[in-house]
């Protein structure tokens, strides 16, 4: 069990899922965050997966945020593609309350990569939350970014000498794959990433991953002793259109035709109002 020390400036973490604090474990160790999740990780098995996170969490020294599993992963597809666009606004409004509140100076959270469409809607979120922040409390708030299905060291050249770099020791190493392996929920996920596939998805997709640009995968196992944690930018890939088709968005045309899902999830149409109403909001507030 690691001391935990009082971090200098309190952060927080926005995750999409229960589970994506693994990704930054050694982090989570030493800045001992709030934890924000938006959803209860349920998928299509409708069982809540945050009691796992609360072990982690506990064993990491941080604490569950004022938004923690607040939605089913159903629930928030269905927000996204009914454009319940007041649904992400307060939440935005609610979590830079928090941040304000807690005297918040550091936010890091998921990543936009095109994989899941829950976590470029966390990143959207998280972005006009900290710009509120920002504007409510007059002070810098750092906004980071981390990969979920890319590979951990990824950064462009021009962030990564802005990025936060951990190399982790051997023994934080150790209670971080010690922690993925105890998590029940995520043991196929935790064993494609650590084999080198990236994700379940992308492993059982080879040629949507391909289509989409997400088919590189990370080096295995011993690429996860890094964390890092760049400076945001992904908000602004999740709310353009690129022209490529994202790989939830192809995954889910595949679903619909098997019959699993009613409705596709797109990019053009649903996520990109998303940033849209996310922008227009912040800027009424801050304008």
């Amino acid at each position: 069990m690691p001391e935990h020390t009082q971090p200098r400036h309190p952060a927080a973490l926005v995750v999409a899922h229960p589970g994506h604090e693994l990704r930054v474990y050694g982090w989570l160790e030493r800045a001992r965050p709030r934890v924000h999740v938006l959803t209860d990780g349920s998928g299509r098995s409708q069982q809540s997966r945050a009691a796992s996170t609360d072990v982690v969490l506990g064993a990491a020294g941080a604490t569950p945020g004022a938004v923690y599993a607040r939605l089913t992963d159903a629930a928030l597809y269905a927000a996204i593609l009914d454009r319940d666009f007041k649904l992400f606004t307060d939440l935005a409004d609610e979590l830079a309350e928090a941040f304000v509140g807690d005297g918040t100076r550091t936010v890091a959270g998921d990543a936009a990569e095109g994989y899941n469409p829950a976590h470029d809607a966390c990143r959207l979120l998280l972005d006009a939350a900290v710009g509120l922040a920002r504007a409510a409390s007059g002070a810098p708030v750092e906004n980071l970014e981390f990969t979920l299905v890319g590979p951990p060291d990824e950064c462009a050249a021009e962030s990564r000498a802005a990025a936060r770099w951990l190399r982790l020791d051997e023994e934080t190493f150790a209670r971080k794959l010690r922690a993925a392996r105890n998590y029940p929920e995520l043991a196929a996920e935790v064993e494609a990433a650590l084999a080198g596939a990236g994700s379940v998805g992308l492993r059982a997709h080879p040629d949507l991953a391909a289509r989409s640009g997400l088919s590189g995968g990370v080096a295995g196992g011993d690429s996860f002793r890094v964390e890092c944690l760049r400076p945001a930018s992904s908000g602004a890939r999740a709310g353009r259109d690129s022209g490529v088709k994202p790989f939830y968005e192809q995954y889910g045309e595949r679903q619909v035709a098997a019959g699993h899902y009613a409705r596709v999830l797109r990019h053009r149409e649903h996520m990109l109002p998303l940033a849209e109403a996310l922008r227009s909001h912040v800027g009424r507030r801050t304008g």
